[in-house]
């Protein structure tokens, strides 16, 4: 099945930039509280707010961290796997000598 993740509504604030980024490195809600100072609860809205903004929704099926890990790496590149130190299997160099992604997102 075909799912749509993009943004529909908004662009992310920073704060939930911040989350989703902790998102894609793998860390728990409890994790994401303590590095952020803030209460389990206040990510676990944060990560719902996100996903609402990229239209995922909650079923028996989903798995809305893994959606949206990928649909924040989609949109907002792979910082969070240059952070783990994962290489870009499509790295290349570009004209100025910087090394960039040359993967194609449809």
């Amino acid at each position: 099945m075909s799912r749509d993740i993009t943004i529909t509504a908004r662009e992310l604030s920073p704060f939930e930039q911040l989350v989703l980024g902790l998102v894609c490195e793998g860390k728990t809600n409890s994790a994401i509280a303590r590095e952020t100072n803030h209460t389990e609860k206040v990510v676990e809205n944060t990560i719902s707010r996100s996903a609402k903004t990229f239209g995922i929704i909650s079923d028996q099926d989903t798995n809305i961290r893994v959606l949206l890990a990928l649909a924040f790496r989609t949109h907002y590149g792979d910082a969070a796997f240059d952070r783990l130190g994962i290489p870009c299997s499509h790295m290349e160099i570009n004209g100025q000598g910087q090394p960039i992604c040359n993967r194609e997102v449809h």
